[in-house]
């Protein structure tokens, strides 16, 4: 029992009074302490439009200018074979010939019955004129010239048949038969390949579709391995989209560049071109559930701002709403940073500088 200025108070009352008023001094404290703590220290970037840079990667095939396989038209033996593997060959080169006798055998007997017939004729005529048959016999062996004529233009179609000459000029490739080997119209002699200029065949997704046109440049990998690089210059985009990928086959041809039909290439293009935005690096975005936000410098003050973001490149995202051109947005000191809390501002930083980070550590 205690006594205070004549009164009796029990001890326990008097020890939860105390412990009361220290432990209110001690809050008043840490709430001092708390107004009275230094500002967090930052870096800053002033938010304004940016040319950007959307590259879009397709993967290519390098086609020759001119291609196919040679067939012959018709069934039969290979009486002569001039296919060197490797070499140049000019349109028109007779390649290879194919057993033909019987066909020119064909023609020579249609030649004779000609000759009969057309004798036939003559007599006719000069008995038509005096007379001595009717019209009908004298058409009737007329007619019979004229067959003769269309078998011996037939037969000899056939044989020109037999004859296969390079359709265009161009380098020969394997021999798969040898001579005297029997073929018919299913049997490939060799390919023929124009190759002097190459094409190129990619494909791109539909919602790119209108960035090329005819005529339109586009940069080139020819090999991965040694990062040759060349150009290639549209000459045609299929009208419509492929209906199980979605995609659109496009067509061109390569520039300055040597490369063998079949290669696999890649192609860039730069999807936005003549486009700019408000870019800040990607280290300043905060994702949670709902959306992402970066932090806004208002009166000194951390502002806690919702933003949508789009392209996104290796150290730098593209901004489409939320930021205004002006705004100073945090860029370091972003975990330290409280809503509503003092900012310091240590330097205004350039977003080319988180550009070319990721170029110089290459």
């Amino acid at each position: 029992m205690r006594y205070m200025n004549g009164i009796r108070i029990p001890l326990t009352i008097l020890l939860f009074t105390l412990l009361f008023i220290a432990c209110n001094s001690k809050k008043k404290e840490t709430n001092k302490k708390g107004k009275d703590s230094p500002p967090t220290i930052v870096d800053i970037i002033i938010a304004e439009p940016q040319p950007i840079s959307d590259i879009v990667e397709a993967n290519g095939t390098i086609v020759a200018n001119e291609y196919l396989e040679i067939h012959p038209e018709v069934s039969g033996r290979l009486t002569y074979l001039n296919i060197a593997e490797g070499s140049k060959v000019a349109q028109g080169t007779v390649l290879a010939r194919i057993n033909d006798a019987d066909l020119r055998a064909q023609i020579g007997k249609s030649k004779v019955q000609l000759e009969l017939a057309r004798k036939t004729v003559e007599r006719y005529k000069v008995l038509l004129d005096a007379n001595g048959i009717n019209q009908t016999d004298y058409d009737l062996a007329v007619n019979q010239v004229n067959g003769y004529n269309a078998d011996i233009a037939y037969t000899q179609a056939l044989i020109d048949k037999t004859v296969i000459r390079a359709a265009f000029s161009g380098v020969i490739g394997l021999r798969q038969v040898s001579p005297g080997a029997y073929v018919s119209p299913a049997t490939v002699l060799a390919t023929l390949q124009q190759v002097s200029q190459v094409k190129m065949d990619f494909t791109l997704p539909e919602t790119y579709g209108g960035l090329l046109k005819k005529g339109d440049l586009v940069e080139v990998e020819l090999d991965a391995t040694l990062r040759q690089k060349g150009r290639a210059r549209i000459i045609a985009i299929e009208p419509g989209a492929n209906t199980d990928t979605r995609n659109l086959k496009v067509r061109a041809a390569i520039l300055d560049s040597v490369v063998n039909p079949g290669a696999f290439v890649k192609v860039f293009i730069d999807a936005g071109k003549n486009k700019t935005a408000i870019e800040v690096p990607t280290n300043c975005i905060i994702p949670n559930d709902k959306n992402n936000q970066v932090i806004v410098v208002k009166d000194g003050k951390a502002n806690f701002v919702d933003v949508q973001t789009g392209i996104r490149q290796a150290n730098t995202i593209e901004i489409i709403k939320g930021l205004q051109t002006g705004d100073s947005v945090v860029v370091t000191g972003v975990l330290f940073a409280r809503p509503k809390s003092q900012l310091k501002i240590r330097s205004v930083k350039k977003i080319q500088e988180f550009s070319t980070a990721e170029a110089d550590k290459k």
